[in-house]
């Protein structure tokens, strides 16, 4: 976990700083697990975030902090305002070298009465909760996750209990300070890589930061430490303790580092990172800004993924059911693919009718069929006549006949209500943002895939809620590529041009893939970079030579009655390419 002791106190340190002596003002609940908290000091306005999700947990003053409110605030949120909003924050704290923060309010209460609460803000994963209670007692006056005996025997949080710190690890606190023996002889009696021995043994490091000790003392992560000389632990220590010293003395330097190759966050921490060799850094005097860049993305994933988890677990359903129609449909289908051999033996019947008697149970008859006129066995029904015998293979023939036709229709149907349903699951995994979500939840429920909810308006069939994605390509070519199915539509129907290059994965599922070029000819080049994009937006973004046929536009059509998204198209070609996100990372900065 990137959140780790050192940045917890850098977080700590800054809200003291910041917050302390400020009023809050008011007090909102977001999400289920998220508190926010508007608090005014020395004529500056704040937005504090205490964040208790499993998947990021986090406390810091946001920018860019945007989430609506429900119309209905939840309990906890009430029981916050009742006590907290009108207080004076008295102090911030990190709770020893532990990830908890604890908040000082003072307040008055009903009677006028002037007391002092706590929140305590703990950020340990899945068990991460906040926590409201009274500071004389330390009884806990409610927590935004209740924790009985039935989740937890060890340790319940509920109202009118006694608020106790979770049970305290067997590791030393590294901000107290260490002996170099006492450092040397840890290390040693551990079992394994020196950087893990750091993390595992002393409270509040990161495995980044284990790394990040052993780098600067130019010693290997994975070499143990038993198999380090005195002098090598000796600069380990020292290393160590200048690292600690600043951290104790509340000197820390924010940053955060990113992969300019495909532009993507790595890590932060509020220590400088310089393992981290070709990187960039970007540094900030704000922790909270820092912390905040880097969670904005994944907190937005992990949230998408947790309201999705319904319409996807019904689209899952819906998709085996119809994988196995599909395979029921396709044993049918291969079994109706035998009529003509039903026909044949009704036709010898019929020209060896004369040595058929009623009550034989098979007749063995030259196949005139056959070029080699071999013997042929041919089942009887005992009950049935001769004729009754040559009509039963006839209707079987017949029956077999209008089901393949029938057959071929319905796995046509099945088929394309497969890559419907496949491309609305991409569709989901590459929302970049709420109003994509909304537009699919839209095209399900009129669909008849999803409920609607109360109150329901749907918007025009070809208004946008979001833009479709653009690129530019190394020679100067846009390119646009839809996010879902009504973005798909769109950019085929109503924006590209009839001369424009058309790109989509071949029986993939995926986005389609507009290159704009207004009947010049397109390089080469540009015609790789669209395939590019086109694999990369697709469910085959984690595969090799993945193929995209493309074609221009003109040749595209959308099949009256069919579901959104879905085209056919003709003269195409298809080229195979393999998705680099580096490539996609340059299209997209250009």
């Amino acid at each position: 976990m990137a959140l780790d002791g050192l940045v917890v106190r850098s977080i700590a340190h800054e809200l003291n700083t910041k917050l302390v002596g400020g009023k809050i003002d008011r007090v909102h609940q977001p999400e289920n697990d998220e508190i926010l908290l508007y608090v005014r000091n020395n004529r500056e306005n704040f937005k504090v975030v205490l964040s208790s999700s499993s998947s990021n947990p986090r406390v810091y003053i946001a920018n860019k902090y945007n989430k609506e409110n429900p119309l209905k605030a939840p309990m906890f949120c009430m029981l916050l305002r009742k006590h907290l909003q009108g207080g004076i924050i008295t102090d911030i704290t990190q709770v020893g070298f532990e990830r908890i923060i604890k908040i000082s309010i003072e307040s008055y209460d009903e009677l006028k009465d002037k007391s002092t609460k706590n929140i305590y803000v703990e950020i340990m994963g899945r068990h991460s909760n906040i926590i409201l209670t009274h500071d004389k007692d330390s009884t806990i006056i409610d927590s935004i996750k209740r924790v009985p005996p039935s989740v937890s025997r060890a340790r319940q949080i509920l109202p009118a209990m006694t608020y106790e710190l979770p049970p305290a690890q067997d590791k030393i606190d590294p901000v107290k300070g260490c002996s170099l023996k006492s450092f040397i002889n840890t290390l040693r009696e551990f079992d394994g890589p020196v950087f893990k021995g750091i993390y595992s043994k002393f409270l509040g490091i990161s495995p980044t930061v284990a790394k990040e000790i052993c780098y600067r003392a130019e010693i290997d992560f994975n070499v143990k430490a038993e198999d380090l000389s005195r002098d090598d632990l000796s600069q380990l220590y020292r290393t160590f303790s200048d690292i600690f010293t600043k951290v104790k003395n509340n000197e820390f330097s924010p940053c955060i580092v990113v992969n300019e190759k495909v532009d993507k966050v790595v890590d932060f921490n509020c220590i400088d990172l310089t393992f981290y060799e070709g990187f960039k850094f970007i540094h900030d005097e704000s922790i909270s800004k820092i912390v905040e860049d880097y969670y904005i993305t994944k907190d937005f994933k992990d949230r998408v993924h947790q309201r999705t988890s319904d319409l996807r677990k019904s689209i899952s359903i819906k998709l085996d059911r119809l994988y196995n129609k599909q395979k029921k449909q396709q044993k049918e289908l291969k079994q109706a693919d035998n009529a003509d051999i039903y026909k044949v033996k009704g036709e010898l019947l019929t020209a060896y009718i004369y040595m058929i008697q009623k009550g034989m149970k098979s007749i063995e008859v030259d196949n005139f069929y056959d070029e080699n006129m071999a013997k042929m066995t041919i089942e009887l029904n005992e009950n049935l006549t001769p004729s009754e015998n040559t009509q039963k293979y006839f209707k079987k023939y017949n029956k077999l006949k209008t089901a393949k036709k029938e057959l071929t229709e319905q796995m046509a149907i099945s088929k394309e209500e497969i890559e419907y349903l496949e491309n609305v699951l991409l569709s989901i995994e590459n929302c970049e943002n709420l109003e994509d979500l909304e537009d699919i939840k839209e095209e399900l429920i009129k669909l008849g895939y999803a409920r609607a909810p109360r109150r329901f308006k749907a918007k025009k069939e070809m208004d946008l809620t979001t833009k479709p994605n653009k690129f530019i390509s190394s020679d100067g070519f846009t390119i646009l590529v839809g996010k879902n199915n009504k973005q798909n539509d769109y950019l085929t129907l109503r924006i590209a041009d009839p001369e424009d290059i058309w790109m989509h994965t071949k029986n993939i599922p995926g986005s389609h893939v507009i290159i704009k070029c207004a009947g010049v000819e397109v390089p080469d080049s540009t015609l790789l970079e669209g395939a590019m994009l086109a694999a990369y937006f697709s469910k085959g973004r984690m595969s090799s030579q993945v193929p995209v046929d493309y074609t221009m536009k003109k040749h595209v059509k959308k099949p009256s009655g069919s579901k959104p998204g879905m085209v056919i198209y003709e003269t195409n070609n298809t080229i195979y390419v393999t998705p680099e996100e580096e490539v996609i990372s340059k299209l997209k900065e250009a």
